[in-house]
């Protein structure tokens, strides 16, 4: 099977990337990835002298470019997006520029040359902010948002992205192409860009610095292991059904200041570097996901435990203070 896998140099992207060529060895994959301040060619470590695996640097916007690329492709998993809350809310032209514009590039180019499945990576945050639940407190009737939830995006970035799913579900009834669209809650790992909450505080803790978190601290975050996502797009890929949305969490919820907690103790730090500042701009309170659609129709569970894969992710942070690099 011949992928094009767009943003494949991204936090997401290059988990993806590698776990493919890991667990499907007849898979060949070209990535195509502009490289902007998200994307990082040493993020694809061992993939990148694979002979499976063809980079591309470019833009999903760059028609001509996309139409090329296609010749031979099986199918399409556009993870290429602008994806940061904060940067969206100061210039949120970037946002609609990639991730709907150049969704809507790709479409044409996939749906033009035949290609057989899109699958279109998405996010929890569409669907908005969910009531404030104590992540401690065991509680059977908790609401949780299922692929039947309205869209109700509260920051440019979380709308340029539900405007994208939109527009992929629009071809497959309109058209009839055939498009699924994996949703992810709050990935962690490996190689995540420096901005995001663990690698960010992880980073200004071992240099002393405070720890800024926004408000008073209790938004909730349900939080995936980045490889179980990737397992979680794989499945839907390969088992989807045409049309379908699936949603793919951890399981794991946990205040903002429950991690960056976590993460101080990791390191001996002391709690005292935790400084509340103003909440950013529609800030959405809570995000958990209802998965029984992926578990029934894809056989897919999480398997990482948050707490054991925060502290690896530290301790590489400890040996290597810079990127968090494995060994």
């Amino acid at each position: 099977m011949k992928l094009l896998i767009t943003g494949g140099a991204g936090f997401v992207g290059s988990n993806l990337v590698r776990f493919l060529l890991r667990e499907r060895p007849e898979v060949e994959i070209v990535n195509l990835d502009l490289l902007t301040y998200a994307g990082d060619l040493a993020n694809l470590g061992e993939a990148e002298g694979d002979p499976r695996h063809t980079f591309v640097q470019g833009d999903i916007c760059d028609g001509p470019l996309v139409q090329d690329l296609l010749e031979g492709v099986n199918a399409v998993l556009n993870l290429a997006a602008e994806s940061h809350v904060d940067r969206s809310i100061r210039r949120p032209a970037p946002f609609v520029q990639t991730n709907v514009v150049g969704t809507r590039v790709l479409l044409d180019a996939a749906w033009g040359a035949g290609v057989s499945r899109f699958v279109q990576v998405s996010t929890d945050e569409v669907y908005g902010e969910l009531p404030w639940v104590d992540p401690k407190a065991d509680d059977p009737h908790r609401s949780r948002f299922s692929e039947g939830s309205p869209l109700r995006p509260r920051s440019p970035y979380s709308a340029s992205k539900a405007a994208a799913d939109l527009l992929v579900l629009s071809y497959h009834a309109t058209y009839g192409m055939d498009v699924v669209i994996p949703r992810g809650s709050n990935n962690y790992g490996p190689n995540q860009h420096p901005e995001k909450l663990i690698p960010h505080m992880t980073t200004r803790a071992l240099r002393g610095e405070p720890l800024p978190v926004y408000g008073d601290g209790l938004h909730v975050r349900d939080w995936v292991f980045v490889e179980d996502f990737s397992a979680g797009i794989l499945a839907t890929l390969e088992r989807g059904r045409s049309g379908e949305v699936y949603n793919f969490g951890g399981n794991t919820e946990h205040t903002n200041l429950q991690v960056v907690r976590a993460i101080l103790q990791a390191l001996g730090r002391s709690e005292d570097l935790i400084t509340l500042v103003p909440d950013r701009p529609g800030h959405d309170r809570r995000y958990a996901l209802d998965c029984s659609k992926a578990r029934g129709e894809l056989d897919w569970e999480p398997r990482a435990d948050f707490e054991e894969e925060l502290a690896r992710i530290v301790d590489r942070y400890r040996k290597h203070p810079k990127t968090g690099a494995a060994p």
